[in-house]
């Protein structure tokens, strides 16, 4: 097993700084638009076979370091009682958005083996098949409690702020249900074969530090407490969260993301020494000349400073009509550069 990808989460020397993207496994690559011309992109998810050929797709085309389970942060949404579908053109829709507190109420903490047993099964064969370590990740509570609050995505969160502020018991229910959801089902990728785990916190990046050291941090905190305990690396990433890296990193975690709105060194130094670092490439930079799209993974390369602890990503998932030789370019060239500097 190559685990460069490990060692890095761990702080430990490397032989050249590991990459893997977000979003590696997608609409971008011809043999995944294949596979959606027959199937749905839940059949996918839910469908073990399926889920391990279009996890492989990427790691068999792009010299990638890790590999992360297909799936999608809102897959435990169903079984805890709210049905969901992706509309063409409009993203999630939940059916019955959270109204009331009696919908809060409502909700289910689900077995993760019971309501999500396909992606674990997932994650069992991937390990038979994989020479790289293998990632599994979930949806950060907020993330998912503003999907069901809002019924899909938004733009203000002005109904999920309205709940935090004007029924803080009510949010801190919902948030009780989903952290422990979340951590039960991260627990149990782990169990099921992962080897790190990835917390997603997609909109995190809509709030304030204040409200996210209050209507957020307790139960991130909990969550990365109970999933960190099993040993095994952890990595804590939101978008839009350069004023939040420093309570991300009291929050927890082995490794913080960084998406591309900072310069890599300042969210370092934001975070300190005593954790790792992901990121942070624009994705749109994956459309640019090949002498711009070098020059600004040079750019992150230098920013990092060759220090253990970097995992070089994205600052969020790969964009749709991405030419795949630019990806295969920057995971080549990440390779290249910091084998040569070390």
């Amino acid at each position: 097993m190559q685990d460069r990808f490990l060692r890095a989460c761990r702080r430990e020397p490397v032989d050249r700084t590991p990459v893997w993207f977000m979003r590696q496994a997608g609409r971008y690559m011809a043999e995944y638009r294949a596979l959606r011309e027959k199937h749905t992109l839940l059949e996918l998810c839910r469908t073990p076979e399926l889920a391990v050929e279009v996890t492989l797709q990427p790691v068999q085309r792009l010299a990638v370091d890790a590999a992360i389970v297909f799936a999608d942060i809102l897959l435990p949404l169903e079984p805890m009682g709210a049905p969901f579908e992706f509309a063409r053109g409009e993203g999630p829709l939940i059916h019955h958005p959270l109204r009331s507190r009696a919908d809060i109420d409502a909700l289910r903490v689900i077995d993760p083996e019971e309501g999500l047993g396909f992606v674990l099964q997932a994650l069992r064969l991937l390990r038979r098949e994989l020479k790289v370590p293998l990632i599994g990740f979930a949806g950060a509570p907020f993330t998912l409690a503003s999907y069901l609050v809002e019924g899909g995505r938004s733009s203000h969160f002005e109904r999920t702020k309205t709940l935090m502020y004007t029924d803080p018991e009510a949010w801190g229910a919902l948030m009780d249900t989903l952290s422990t959801v979340v951590s039960r089902f991260l627990c149990a990728q782990l169990d099921a074969g992962a080897q790190a785990v990835q917390l997603f916190d997609s909109w995190v990046g809509a709030l304030g530090p204040r409200d996210y050291e209050v209507f957020v941090m307790p139960w991130v905190s909990r969550i990365l407490s109970e999933v960190g305990a099993r040993g095994a690396p952890v990595l804590h990433f939101g978008t839009g969260t350069s004023t939040l890296l420093g309570l991300q990193r009291r929050a927890g975690g082995t490794v913080l993301g960084a998406d591309w709105r900072i310069p890599l060194d300042r969210a370092w130094a934001l975070v300190g020494d005593g954790v790792g670092i992901q990121g942070n490439l624009d994705p749109t930079t994956l459309f640019a000349p090949r002498a711009l799209l070098e020059e600004r993974v040079r750019d992150v390369l230098r920013e990092a400073g060759n220090r253990d602890g970097h995992v070089f990503n994205l600052g969020h998932g790969i964009l749709p009509g991405t030419p795949v030789d630019n990806v295969a370019f920057v995971a080549d060239l990440v390779h290249t550069v910091t084998e040569r500097s070390r």
